[in-house]
């Protein structure tokens, strides 16, 4: 019945998107979207000098989505990826450049796609003026590729399980996920930052009289990734939410796997 199974891609993602709450109130449309549609193919986006007000601008960003047979070893490769340069909002998080990328791999017999965040970065990011370095844990998410990779890591790794259950250091942690639940973690393994003030919580930067910064948010699900650069909260002066650097990707054969989950 192979010949007659096709596969549904699925790719997303964009530089910046959210909203201004005060002092005045503004809708910050998506910039550099790209969708990928369930066929495959190609497709990208470019924005150049975009700017609100003083609030937040960048100099070009760039999104590509793409999907394809790979007659190699006879999987499904998806990609997503998103590259913003020259970032700054409100002059207390800037950035030479933000990458986020997302690549997976599917073999029709296989329960879910092998996802793999590997290639996004900082270059030069400054939390309020300060040199602030993030080491990215590369190695630890090259081999979470599966989501059940994930469940078997919270089982054996004291250290992740602490990290993906209770993320944001409340000291409740969350009961660890179903097989087609929920994690929500960071690619984040160390910051280093010299900014006096600044409160660090795990992948959260705390900045007075600015708001939260979440660096490198991952939510991980059953053959589905998203990945977030920057996520910001912004609080006082300046209120609303702010997302720099986002991909989203997974797909699916049809119809589903036989004796699989899809």
């Amino acid at each position: 019945m192979d010949e007659h199974r096709t596969y549904l891609y699925n790719a997303h993602g964009h530089a910046l998107s959210g909203q201004i709450l005060r002092p005045f109130q503004q809708t910050i449309e998506v910039q550099a979207g790209m969708s990928l549609p369930t066929t495959g193919g190609y497709g990208s986006a470019h924005v150049e000098n975009f700017r609100v007000k003083e609030v937040l601008s960048f100099e070009s960003a760039t999104t590509q989505v793409s999907g394809s047979f790979n007659e190699r070893d006879q999987s499904y490769t998806t990609l997503a990826s998103v590259t913003i340069e020259g970032l700054s909002i409100l002059d207390v998080v800037t950035a030479d450049k933000v990458v986020a990328r997302l690549a997976s791999r599917h073999h029709l017999k296989e329960d879910e796609p092998h996802i793999v965040l590997v290639g996004s970065h900082f270059v030069n990011l400054r939390i309020a003026g300060c040199p602030t370095t993030v080491d990215l844990d590369q190695e630890l998410f090259l081999r979470l590729d599966t989501f059940d990779a994930v469940r078997k890591e919270l089982e054996s790794n004291a250290e992740f399980r602490k990290m993906a259950l209770d993320p944001y250091r409340t000291g409740k942690a969350l009961e660890p996920p179903k097989p087609h639940g929920v994690v929500l973690c960071s690619l984040v393994k160390e910051i280093k930052t010299t900014c006096p003030g600044v409160e660090q919580r795990g992948h959260v930067l705390t900045v007075p009289q600015f708001g939260k910064i979440f660096l490198a948010e991952v939510i991980a699900q059953h053959s589905r990734r998203t990945l977030t650069m920057l996520r910001l909260e912004l609080g006082s002066p300046t209120s609303g939410p702010v997302v720099a650097g986002q991909v989203q990707g997974n797909g699916q054969p049809y119809p589903p796997t036989p004796g699989g989950t899809n």
